[in-house]
């Protein structure tokens, strides 16, 4: 293990190893396996040490990156560890599934010298598997216990990284979620070859070692009033994400076989979770010996394919309108689905959903090749199409991964004092990020709009710290009064 750094010039980039395209296809394992010791210091000794560090700058939570890739070259990992945790609740998540390539790795100073970049992502999920597996992650326990209480809607990666933050202030922290399962999409929504279950469960066992309440199966604004629910805590925080997807609406998109990403996905985790599901038992939502069509070029649909390639379709094709360059999803996702055998159709847009004429069942999707031209409002170059050049794809399964929305929250929640913008995000104060009722503050993609795992840690973090504030000075008022 080297203890020097910048060692690119001697050390070529190197990601863990990477299990054989015919031997992962075949289950949902996660496909990469972790760093050895001296790999991961020997990788982490490549690190500059830029006086201005961009991988930590376009890194959301600001993680101190270049102190831990020095500690790690130096075998110093338990204190790796300390730095990596001070900024990030999950780090063995973010390693395994940020898109690094678009974000830290993507802005290493390596990376735009074509040196490659530092494997930042797969160093950080080593240390913390190696923290894991030497003990050195433990509970939060607050110094003073305080008696105000959080009510948290949402167990995902905003409710779940606020829960930690409120306890170490001391507050009592109530996490309310729909699911069966506290971990929202990183349980349900991300397949297990990208992060395997067990990495979320046993986060959720260590937030209820530091106290953490977990009430799953709590449908709010169903059985459980939203204004119950603020009666009971002293502050209360919106952190449920966004579910609502983008449908098409061609021809033919109401034909039997034609699916929502995310239905798809839950279903798939379940039944890997031991669950028995309805829908894939009878086959509605299972791709076994189908012919899978996905619309869309986001991550949601990187892992739509690679999970019909899994679940042994018989074949899988991906339609994008725009080209390879210009797709949302992570390019690492990409390449590993072209090497389970996922076909990409690049520049090309669904026109309407076939089927033969004697039923209701999706049979093809045809389509229509694009070009893209001038850019739009956004500044992308706005896809066209290309007059004649229409093609049909055979499609037994046609699975819309176009984007997620947000639920009607007003609505849902029975409360029209809950503000939302033009988007149906809720409208929050840029400083205070308390929504137009108060005590009640919203984070993550419900105010973003839909995004990443790890900006949602961001944002549950910067919540956290603004309940804080809203406590304390509820706190001093109350005891100016008693005083007075």
């Amino acid at each position: 293990m080297s203890s020097k750094m910048l060692q690119f010039t001697r050390l070529e980039q190197q990601m863990p190893d990477k299990r054989p395209a015919d031997t992962r296809r075949q289950d949902f394992d996660e496909i990469y396996a972790g760093f050895e010791a001296e790999r991961a210091g020997d990788q982490a000794s490549r690190c500059e040490q830029c006086g201005i560090p961009f991988c930590q700058i376009h890194c959301p939570l600001g993680n101190h990156i270049p102190d831990w890739l020095m500690l790690t070259a130096s075998g110093r990992l338990e204190e790796a560890y300390a730095i990596s945790s001070a900024t990030n609740n999950m780090p063995e998540v973010c390693g395994r599934i940020c898109p690094q390539d678009r974000l830290c790795e993507g802005s290493c100073v390596l990376e735009q010298s074509r040196h490659s970049a530092v494997t930042i992502g797969a160093v950080e999920k080593y240390i913390t598997d190696t923290a894991w597996e030497k003990g050195w992650v433990k509970p939060v326990k607050p110094e003073v216990e305080r008696t105000e209480s959080v009510g948290i809607i949402g167990g995902g990666p905003a409710g779940m990284a606020a829960a930690e933050e409120l306890r170490k202030q001391g507050f009592q922290v109530h996490v309310y979620d729909r699911y069966d399962r506290i971990g929202g999409l990183m349980v349900y929504g991300i397949p297990g070859f990208k992060l395997e279950k067990d990495v979320i469960a046993r986060r959720v066992a260590l937030l209820e070692e530091a106290g953490v309440h977990f009430h799953p199966n709590s449908d709010i604004g169903g059985t459980i009033s939203f204004d119950a629910l603020q009666a009971k805590h002293d502050a209360v925080l919106i952190a449920t994400g966004v579910y609502k997807a983008r449908r098409l609406t061609i021809p033919g998109a109401g034909l039997t076989g034609v699916h929502k990403a995310l239905d798809y996905l839950i279903t798939s985790n379940k039944v890997s979770l031991g669950d028995s599901v309805a829908a894939y038992e009878d086959g509605t939502l299972n791709a076994n010996g189908k012919d899978v069509v996905v619309i869309g070029g986001g991550d949601t649909a990187m892992d739509c394919v690679r999970t019909a390639i899994r679940q042994g379709a018989k074949s899988v094709k991906c339609l994008y309108r725009r080209d390879r360059d210009n797709m949302p999803g992570s390019q690492r996702e990409v390449a590993n689905a072209e090497e389970e055998g996922v076909e990409f159709e690049w520049l090309a847009a669904p026109e309407a959903l076939l089927n033969d004429g004697t039923g209701n069942r999706v049979t093809g999707v045809r389509s229509i090749r694009m070009h893209l031209g001038v850019a739009d409002a956004s500044g992308r170059q706005k896809p066209q199409p290309i007059d004649g050049s229409a093609f049909t794809v055979p499609a037994d399964l046609v699975i819309e991964a176009l984007g997620f929305e947000p639920e009607d929250l007003p609505g849902l929640f029975g409360q029209d004092a809950l503000k939302v913008t033009d988007w149906g995000t809720i409208k929050t104060n840029p400083r205070t990020l308390m929504s137009a009722m108060d005590g009640v503050f919203a984070a993550g993609d419900i105010v973003r709009g839909a995004s990443l795992v790890v900006w949602a840690i961001r944002d549950g973090r910067d919540a956290a710290a603004a309940i804080g504030r809203y406590l304390n000075v509820k706190a001093s008022q109350g005891s100016l009064v008693a005083a007075q």
